[in-house]
């Protein structure tokens, strides 16, 4: 129980610490106009309050995420905590601020948009690639996965298929219609449904009689799966994930001073991270490491998320928490979706105020993600892993770029940058999906992969930096916040 108590206190101080270090170091300005007041069109580009945006922001970046990756990343054991406290901190947070705050200077520019200006045309296309496949994925596993839940808790009364289809309608509508019509009005009560059945897990996991293991460096996973890269690839959301690089853009379209920023996206990610501690934690301490892998490789972790709950607490209690860890993949499902139709809209350059254009743009994205859900779900899941890690890893490289060029101290996203490209290697040269190259191997490989990919991203640092590339758009409003709106 200490290493868990420890590990939310870090957090915490994360947030207060290191947030507010790099908050500083970026130096907000509220004088400037964001998109929201700039390019407010009344759909995507809408003025919502700062906790509005946090609480959306959460539920936008915690879908299955924070709590299937710690349920299958509580197989290797405790080990998992310090990536999910280390990750979260200094890389996942950092990710998400850069990556919000970044966009909001280039008026809410998609990562698309912005690997296109700091790293090159290149770049943008083959970031449009892995964003769109990485959407793709995050709105099919993020349809399957709730669909499985409201099985369970309906006791198999409603078929899979028929749940499918009416999350599918829910995302539709939520993906074509203004932001503020039913995001910005249900996310209230999403959230609610969410932090009660979390904390409820929480609490009562802390007073029950079960046990949280205490950190030890020992790998757990029953089958000897290696920690390094597979824990980082299996806890994503919970502590550094792409899919947060596609999330901060739509909430930079609605942020209404850049102050708020911190409080947004630094603070959400630490929240996420906290979620994704409670539910590693939880399956470490209910299940042994053979049971809890026989109930994942069953299907999905949903019947995991049901025993936890139901267990700890009851009938009543236990239905309120699944129906939290339904509301989390929901509520990132779609915006999933409405990040991809935008980022397809920004790519071609078609407008979306008229909702002729949306539907021929979201159209098409749902029938390939029908086609998606008659793949199994952890074939899925690895390729989903593969893609947010390499976003990720993109939208850092993207973050080092901007405080180089604006010479600031980029060595707080290079950092994670190298260590996440390192692993990106590993993974896609060791795994079946990849090249299936000896583990060992793949490591020594990987050495001079990232020499090259450092080598030349510095060359192409410096070449910005002398032609001085403009980071920041010109500030379209120079009123201060309070009279420009």
């Amino acid at each position: 129980m200490i290493t868990f108590l420890v590990s939310i206190a870090l957090l915490i101080i994360g947030f207060l610490v290191y947030g507010t270090f790099i908050d500083k170091m970026f130096e907000p300005n509220d004088n400037r106009k964001t998109p929201a007041y700039a390019k407010n069109d009344g759909v995507d580009y809408v003025p919502m309050n700062k906790h509005k945006n946090a609480l959306i922001q959460l539920l936008n970046i915690a879908g299955t995420g924070p709590i299937f990756g710690p349920i299958m990343g509580a197989l290797f054991g405790p080990i998992a905590f310090i990536w999910i406290v280390v990750g979260s901190i200094f890389a996942g947070a950092v990710h998400d601020y850069l990556t919000g705050m970044i966009s909001i200077r280039n008026r809410g520019a998609h990562i698309p948009e912005l690997a296109g200006k700091f790293l090159g045309t290149v770049s943008k296309h083959i970031v449009n690639f892995f964003t769109l496949l990485l959407l793709l994925l995050v709105g099919t596993v993020f349809v399957t996965t709730p669909a499985s839940l409201l099985s369970i808790l309906l006791n198999g009364k409603v078929a899979v298929s028929v749940l499918i289809g009416l999350i599918f309608i829910y995302y539709f509508l939520s993906t074509i219609l203004p932001i503020d019509k039913i995001i910005g009005r249900f996310y209230p009560l999403f959230g609610g449904v969410l932090l009660i059945g979390t904390i409820g897990v929480g609490v009562m996991l802390l007073f029950s009689e079960y046990t949280i293991p205490e950190l030890t460096f020992t790998n757990m996973h029953p089958e000897n799966v290696p920690i390094f890269p597979i824990l980082f690839f299996t806890i994503t959301c919970g502590a550094l994930s792409g899919f947060h690089a596609t999330q901060s853009p739509i909430i930079s379209r609605t942020v209404k001073k850049e102050s708020e920023g911190r409080y947004v996206f630094y603070g959400m990610m630490i929240a996420e991270a906290i979620i994704a501690m409670i539910w590693a934690a939880a399956a470490m301490s209910l299940l042994d490491g053979q049971t809890l892998s026989e109930m994942i490789n069953s299907g999905t972790p949903s019947a995991v998320v049901n025993e936890v709950s139901i267990t700890l607490l009851g009938a009543v209690g236990g239905t309120i928490a699944v129906l939290g860890a339904i509301v989390l993949p929901i509520t990132s499902g779609d915006t999933a979706f409405r990040a991809a139709r935008s980022i397809i809209a920004d790519y071609i350059k078609m407008d979306q105020k008229k909702i002729v254009k949306r539907l021929a743009v979201a159209l098409p994205l749902f029938i390939i993600s029908a086609i998606l859900t008659q793949i199994d779900f952890n074939i899925l899941w690895r390729y989903f892993s593969w893609a947010n890690q390499t976003t990720a890893v993109i939208a850092l490289w993207i973050a080092t770029m901007y405080l180089y060029v604006k010479g600031k101290q980029y060595i707080v996203a290079l950092i994670p940058a190298m260590f996440m490209s390192y692993l990106v290697f590993v993974y896609i040269l060791s795994e079946k999906i990849g090249f299936n190259i000896d583990l060992t191997l793949s490591y020594y490989i990987s050495i001079p992969l990232l020499i090259i990919l450092v080598f030349a991203f510095f060359k192409k640092a410096r070449s910005n930096k002398a032609n001085n590339l403009q980071v920041d758009l010109p500030d379209e409003s120079d009123q201060p916040y309070d009279k420009a709106i």
